[in-house]
């Protein structure tokens, strides 16, 4: 294990004069400048893959796979992402045409917030640090990044790498422990980003608020999974056993619980065992092609969750306190006040829980605390978007588990409790940006607007009512809003034009609107308005 060196305490204010310094000199706002840290992030990641690999195995006791493909790779991806795209996000805006406006040339313009500051967890040390640094340098910032001192390979590695590729001078690691990072909350930043727990959390947006700094929290929760019995079960078993197992449940987005009918529960933990020992052909036990638990406080934890349950344990429990290992493992016959049921497991314990029906699996989750992410296992699609439009998370995925932060084009963000703001590709470099508002008058706009100086008169009264965009006419009542199998809007006037125009291809467009008409029942769902 490298010796990992914390930031000296008192040097920590001097690392943060000299990122102000720095930018306040416009290095940072030069597009082309931005493009070449970024290219060096990616290869700086690239180059040293298999340190990280060795750093990610010594300090989780992770397979060099599940590094290589849920960080490594997702790194080098966000980073060369935002070099690509870096030039079309960072152009300023024209806001839509306005016949008042115009003329006034509004324009808005993507400007760098600052000297932001980047807290990263544990669990995924690499990803959830790189990726926000990606966009932060992207929107132009200074940047002071604080690892997780839980994961010190990683922690060590970045404070040897960065300053060789990164311009030290925007980019600073500080490491460190408690007093380290109460020192830096202390300091006034231009934005926070925390990825961790609920009650550190509490902690950073109180010492942000004392600055008025703006903060985004990615904070996790128990994510709920429910499994319809008309599923590929065979699919299910195998998507929700991963999602619990790699990196050894250590996942955020990881799937916490199950519900389940209870007349389907059997056969589907019958499913995840099998999937689990095809996954394990051999000892799980086995160095190498398990991940560990990251701390002995965490192993003590998550296996004192597991003594205390009430629930049957199905599969796995083995446990070794001395190589933080823990079994892959499913406790069927859970209940809500069940011990794994009190807080996030962050493990690889898995608990069903079985229930009469969905609206009993659905008042639970909506009594608690809103998950960072819900998953629904089903081939039904009014039963996927009863689930969704009657839920609150920061994530409603179907049929699939834990990818969807790594999916371009996503929003990475949790609700409530779960967090708030998002992240990944152009979310991170929306989340580092200001948009800044600017317009540019020019001198005959007053023989339009000249009303608006003083003295004022029925002329100016007349004028300003000019701007007044007239309204539709008045509704003589609200509609009758009637959801259809319990599903959320969804807009189907795209498909029907494409359908529309594929008939009108292969011809005779007049005897095919009689098909249309048949197929509409069939094929919409959505929203009714009715009178």
């Amino acid at each position: 294990m490298a010796e990992l060196k914390y930031t000296p305490v008192e040097e920590i204010e001097k690392i943060q004069a000299t990122l102000r310094n720095t930018f306040r000199s416009g290095k940072s706002k030069n597009i082309e400048y931005r493009k070449y840290q970024l290219l060096q992030l990616a290869y700086m990641v690239k180059d040293n893959t298999q340190r990280f690999q060795d750093a990610l195995a010594a300090d989780l006791g992770r397979p060099p796979f599940e590094s290589q493909f849920l960080e490594i790779g997702s790194s080098i991806v966000e980073a060369r992402t935002a070099w690509a795209n870096v030039d079309k996000w960072a152009k300023p805006e024209k806001p839509g045409f306005s016949i008042n406006s115009t003329p006034m040339r509004p324009v808005i313009y993507k400007e760098p917030k600052g000297v932001v500051l980047i807290i990263s967890p544990f669990n995924y040390p690499m990803w959830l640090c790189m990726s926000p640094l990606a966009g932060a340098i992207a929107a132009g910032n200074a940047v002071v990044i604080k690892p997780a001192e839980t994961a010190p390979n990683v922690s060590a590695l970045f404070a040897e790498l960065i300053p060789k590729y990164l311009d030290p001078e925007l980019v600073a690691v500080v490491n460190g422990g408690i007093p380290e990072t109460t020192r830096l909350l202390e300091l006034p930043w231009d934005h926070i980003l925390y990825t961790g727990g609920g009650r550190v959390a509490r902690i950073v947006s109180a010492a942000a608020a004392k600055h008025l700094t703006p903060v985004s929290l990615e904070l996790g929760g128990k994510s709920p999974v429910f499994v319809d019995p008309n599923c590929d079960l065979e699919t299910t078993a195998k998507r929700i056993m991963w999602g619990k197992v790699v990196n050894a449940g250590q996942t955020c987005v990881a799937p916490d619980y199950v519900l389940v009918p209870r007349d389907f529960q059997d056969k589907f933990v019958n499913a995840l065992k099998e999937a689990c020992d095809k996954f394990y052909p051999e000892s799980v036990s086995t160095p190498g092609i398990y991940s560990r638990l990251i701390t002995p406080q965490a192993f003590r934890r998550v296996k004192g969750l597991l003594d205390n349950t009430k629930g049957k344990v199905v599969f796995g429990g083995e446990a070794d306190e001395a190589t933080k290992f823990i079994a892959p493992t499913v406790v069927k016959d859970c209940s809500f006040d069940d011990s794994l049921m009190s807080e996030e497991i962050f493990g690889p314990v898995l608990p069903v829980i079985p229930v009469e029906n969905v609206e009993e699996a659905i008042t639970y989750v909506n009594n608690n605390d809103h998950p960072l992410a819900l998953y629904v296992f089903s081939r039904d699609d009014a039963y996927k978007q009863k689930v969704f439009s009657r839920t609150q998370s920061g994530a409603a995925i179907a049929n699939e588990v834990v990818l969807h932060p790594g999916i371009e084009g996503l929003p990475f963000g949790g609700i409530g409790p779960s967090g708030s703001g998002y992240h990944t590709g152009k979310y991170s470099f929306d989340m580092f940006t200001h948009l800044r508002a600017s317009m540019d008058t020019p001198s005959w706009i007053d023989r339009i607007l000249g009303f608006r100086f003083p003295p004022y008169s029925d002329q100016s009264f007349k004028g300003a009512s000019r701007l007044v965009k007239s309204l539709p006419p008045r509704p003589t009542g609200p509609p009758r809003v009637e959801a259809v199998n319990g599903s959320a809007t969804r807009k189907w006037w795209g498909k029907w034009f494409i359908l529309a125009f594929a008939l009108t291809i292969a011809g005779g467009l007049t005897n095919r609107v009689k098909i249309l008409g048949a197929l509409m029942p069939v094929v919409y769902r959505g929203e009714r308005v009715v009178g």
